[in-house]
């Protein structure tokens, strides 16, 4: 693997923190599972789901977890049942644990297991003082109160 060195790119990003830190975990994970999958989409302004395909486990098996703005999805597969004997097994039903960077103000405000699908809803929330707001630019004659007369005009 290829080791790249972006330490002179940082000094000109002031304030992208965050983006240096994705391009440094992107790049220096080894080896990404695909298992199990999963989409991402947007369903308002301000509103996201994350769908994982967790057929095989019951809720009681799944865990959810928010830890330092990452979003930590394990599963745990209990006992098998004795007597059970299969002719083909191809439902997976392996553990795993998925971690989901959270961005800031990002908020998981809840999960539903459904049909052997786990849909865990997030809300971004920005507060009012990272709110855009338009600031007035004031001159020296606005500040001054203006009177304005009418002249007649000649056509």
């Amino acid at each position: 693997m290829r080791n790249i060195d972006f330490a002179p790119l940082y000094r000109a990003t002031v304030g992208f923190d965050r983006l240096a830190d994705l391009m440094d975990r992107t790049l220096s994970a080894d080896s990404v599972t695909s298992y199990p999958p999963y989409n991402i989409e947007k369903t308002a302004e301000n509103a996201y789901r994350i769908s994982v395909a967790v057929a095989g486990f019951s809720p009681d098996e799944l865990s959810v977890e928010v830890k330092e703005s990452t979003l930590h999805i394990t599963a745990r597969k209990g006992a098998e049942p004795e007597g059970r004997s299969y002719l083909h097994r191809g439902i997976a039903t392996r553990a795993f644990e998925r971690r989901f960077a959270l961005a800031d103000h990002v908020k998981v405000t809840g999960a539903l297991h459904e049909n052997g699908m786990l849909h865990i809803d997030l809300m971004r929330e920005t507060p009012e003082a990272l709110k855009p707001r338009r600031i007035e630019i004031a001159t020296t004659r606005s500040a001054e109160t203006k009177v304005l007369t009418a002249e007649p005009v000649e056509i």
